[in-house]
């Protein structure tokens, strides 16, 4: 019932509570958001978090349990996100991305699976506009091809055998 409800800052969210999930202040959850369905309460969700439409947090897969997504985090549509994975504070993860692994603070991650791109200068809250959080963000360095080719060839173990004679 809590995936179609209305209600994306209020009724959602009380639904979603009421099921297990903890889940604190100013939490908007788009339609369609699939919050662990069989151990609700190992998900847990801080203040002033955005999950857009179609996410799917999926908390328990064998011994792996739990998910954690700090304050501040915003989740793109599609999001999938595993067992055993906190999204630091302040966190953005791109539409469609898988996260695998725990992404640290402040930090835009995207992908499958999801990995850095970017680091964040402040926090996307509802009142960042798009244009100053674009401002703010700091790109990752990210090796060019013709740097990992040659990283990899200088890498690479040579052996320096004589050649050999013929008679």
């Amino acid at each position: 019932m809590a995936r179609s409800a209305p209600g994306a800052a209020s009724l959602r969210v009380c639904l979603h509570r009421w099921r297990g999930v903890k889940i604190g202040q100013d939490v908007w959850i788009g339609y369609d958001v699939i919050l662990e369905t069989a151990y609700p309460y190992l998900v847990t969700i801080h203040d002033h978090v955005e999950i857009s439409p179609r996410v799917m947090i999926i908390a328990h897969m064998r011994e792996l349990r739990g998910v954690v997504i700090e304050q501040d985090v915003v989740l793109g549509a599609g999001v999938i996100v595993l067992p055993n994975v906190t999204i630091g504070r302040g966190s953005v993860v791109s539409a469609g991305s898988v996260v695998t692994t725990s992404i640290p603070a402040m930090t835009v991650a995207q992908g499958n699976p999801a990995k850095p791109v970017a680091r964040v200068g402040i926090p996307f809250a509802p009142d960042t506009t798009v244009k100053a959080f674009s401002l703010a963000l700091k790109r990752l360095e990210t090796p060019s091809p013709s740097q990992t080719s040659k990283k990899n060839i200088e890498s690479t173990p040579t052996t320096s055998k004589p050649p050999a004679s013929v008679s």
